[in-house]
């Protein structure tokens, strides 16, 4: 960040500093004691804009609904429109709502369908609360940041920086024009077909929680599709990748 003086120089802050290192630190924290959840959690991305007449914000309350009648906790960005629907699903089915949102000044007052919620300032440390609580992942339609939150869980997975977790699209309609472009780019050789089958795209709800459950609750070695057909590692580098691999 530029800082320019009365006498024109320039100068630049250091791109970190004690408080900024205080606060995420501190964010962290709090989210990982606050957010805690007593059953397997479904983190739901979607957009905060649409209003609650709209047949997607009845689809993401139904889907929250459901979650919760599988025995889930459903996670969300704790904002308006499709996270405040999931939210209140949850709730309805009686099952754990909580919330992991960012101090905005627009789109994003709270909703009131959270049994727990935390506000952080940073979008990386949302981002790490929102994986590392997850062990799946269901996706409405969404903008710029709905998209960010997906492929950043795509990435995390492709790295093995993250055990494979499942992830469900809803609205085939919606998310056609990604499916498009993800072919392409396996055509292109810029990412391999591996990493869009990460990806299931359905419009149908009790087939979106077969699959988290199916994913989720199956023995490990079964339910993780993201891994080469290799010989077997050593144990000793077989546990430092399982070290890496926890790191989210």
């Amino acid at each position: 960040m530029k800082m320019t003086r009365a006498n024109g120089s320039v100068t630049r802050r250091p791109y970190w500093s004690p408080g900024f290192l205080y606060r995420s630190v501190t964010d962290f924290m709090r989210c990982m004691q606050t957010l805690q959840s007593p059953s397997p959690c479904v983190t739901v991305f979607g957009s905060a804009r649409i209003a609650a007449g709209d047949p997607i914000y009845q689809l993401a309350r139904q889907l929250g609904r459901a979650l919760g009648e599988a025995g889930f906790s459903v996670m969300t960005g704790g904002g308006p429109g499709l996270m405040e629907a999931a939210n209140r699903g949850a709730q309805e089915a009686g099952a754990h709502s909580i919330g992991c949102r960012m101090s905005f000044g627009f789109e994003q007052a709270p909703n009131t369908y959270m049994d727990r919620a935390a506000t952080v300032r940073y979008f990386f440390v949302r981002k790490v609360i929102m994986c590392r609580h997850a062990d799946g992942f269901a996706v409405l339609p969404g903008g710029i940041g709905t998209l960010d939150e997906m492929f950043e869980v795509l990435t995390l997975i492709q790295t093995r920086r993250m055990h494979a977790k499942p992830i469900v699209l809803l609205g085939s309609e919606y998310w056609k024009p990604l499916s498009a472009l993800m072919a392409q780019m396996v055509t292109f050789g810029t990412v391999s077909g591996r990493d869009v089958d990460l990806m299931k795209i359905t419009d149908d709800i009790d087939e979106t929680v077969h699959i988290l459950k199916e994913a989720i609750f199956a023995p490990r070695h079964e339910s993780i599709e993201h891994r080469d057909v290799k010989p077997k590692a050593s144990s000793s580098v077989q546990t430092a990748r399982s070290h890496e691999d926890s790191t989210i």
